[in-house]
């Protein structure tokens, strides 16, 4: 069918290649770049064997020329950007100039500023329509999946949606006092910042952690869960017609917080450049140089996740409510590509998500978030590719 390149060759990456290469009808073949080639080249031999050809490449992605010249040498159908949400608008940059499709996981955030938000992205949106090509935003699984949820609630059981609770389950434990799932830069920032959700057509901010619930998961059991702001808050607000509020909810252990608010006392999650022995060191980037890699997490994490949205709106004039949900086991996802589960529900619908692109499914010129496409090959493909979906008619509401 086509050809995709990848850049970025982290957790998420490498689950993303591995469901490239079980999809070998889609993916004839596939690139895998990064900064560090040596990286790429050894997840290349975990993939050779296969129908799928895989090459490798280096790349820094912070320069649009080096990225222009690799995908005129490539020509891939789409650029799969699983990189780092600082280099979304260079790859976005090169995908224009050279006329390619685009997609990431997370929408853009300066590395400067802890604020992220899809205001850089949406400006591209005339540009890509003129180039005939399109930018999937968001094709992860939150914002990605809670997304498809979201428009298939919609679609199916509901006349309007008025409220969504998005809620984010990691009951894994990997043995470690304090780690983080995914990139520690990016996380910490993430957990560090203000809440914020949306009621009634405005943004409401609180406090980092103001905000708690304990909430019983299926296949899980209670767990304490704080309000985060999280970035498909914002389009689903703007998508999603007649929404009165959507929130945002995500578990953390005593353990992590505990550690988390310590290390925020001392400065060390600060992305304030500081002078150390002549050099300029910014204190969060040091931190994710001696916590434990995620990638590295995989063969020591037990338990399960859980994500998805409940849903309450109108259906034929009556009130109805609606649980849509995945549950994830680490050790079955570390069996199958070598990975826990954070990377596994973020790896496998960003190739479902270039699978829409590549086969012409879906085909919108511009920069769309991924509600806004037709949801159900989605969610069929979410069956069949690994992340089954559940759902409930009488959940468990958050007050």
């Amino acid at each position: 069918m086509g050809k995709a390149l990848i850049i970025g060759c982290g957790g998420v990456a490498s689950v993303a290649a591995y469901k490239c290469c079980q999809n070998s009808e889609v993916f004839e073949e596939i690139c895998i770049a990064s900064r560090t080639k040596s990286k790429c080249d050894a997840l290349k031999v975990k993939l050779d064997g296969g129908k799928t050809k895989v090459t490798t490449a280096q790349v820094d992605a912070n320069h649009v020329e080096e990225l222009i010249a690799l995908i005129e040498k490539e020509k891939p159908d789409v650029v799969m950007n699983l990189a780092l949400p600082y280099q979304d608008l260079t790859i976005m940059e090169a995908c224009l100039a050279t006329k390619t499709n685009y997609l990431d996981t997370a929408n853009y955030e300066p590395e400067d500023t802890a604020k992220f938000e899809y205001k850089w992205q949406w400006a591209y949106r005339e540009r890509f329509k003129e180039a005939g090509i399109t930018a999937l935003l968001g094709s992860g699984f939150d914002p990605g999946v809670t997304g498809v949820f979201s428009a298939y609630a919609l679609k199916h059981h509901f006349d309007e949606i008025e409220y969504i609770d998005i809620l984010d389950c990691n009951a894994g434990d990997h043995g470690y006092p304090f780690a983080t799932n995914f990139n520690p830069e990016i996380n910490i920032r993430e957990v560090s910042a203000n809440g914020s959700y949306w009621e009634n057509g405005k943004w409401v901010e609180t406090k980092p952690m103001e905000i708690k619930r304990v909430y019983n998961f299926p296949e899980i059991g209670e767990r304490d869960m704080y309000l985060l702001h999280h970035e498909e808050i914002e389009s689903l607000a703007l998508n999603i017609p007649g929404i009165k509020r959507i929130r945002f909810f995500m578990t953390f252990s005593e353990s992590y917080l505990t550690h988390l608010k310590c290390l925020e006392n001392v400065g060390m999650t600060s992305i304030e450049p500081i002078e150390f022995e002549g050099k300029q060191i910014v204190p969060l980037q040091f931190l994710k140089a001696v916590l434990p890699d995620p990638a590295s997490l995989g063969p020591r994490t037990k338990g399960k996740t859980n994500i998805g949205c409940i849903f309450r709106g109108k259906k034929d004039g009556k009130d109805k409510t609606y649980y849509l949900y995945n549950v994830c086991d680490h050790e079955a996802c570390y069996k199958e590509v070598g990975s826990q589960a954070v990377s596994y529900t973020t790896g496998v619908p960003a190739m479902i998500g270039a699978m829409m692109l590549m086969t012409g499914t879906w085909d919108y010129k511009g920069v769309y978030n991924i509600e806004e496409f037709d949801p159900d090959p989605f969610m069929e493909a979410l069956n069949k590719w690994g992340l089954p979906w559940k759902e409930s008619f009488d959940p468990e509401l958050v007050d």
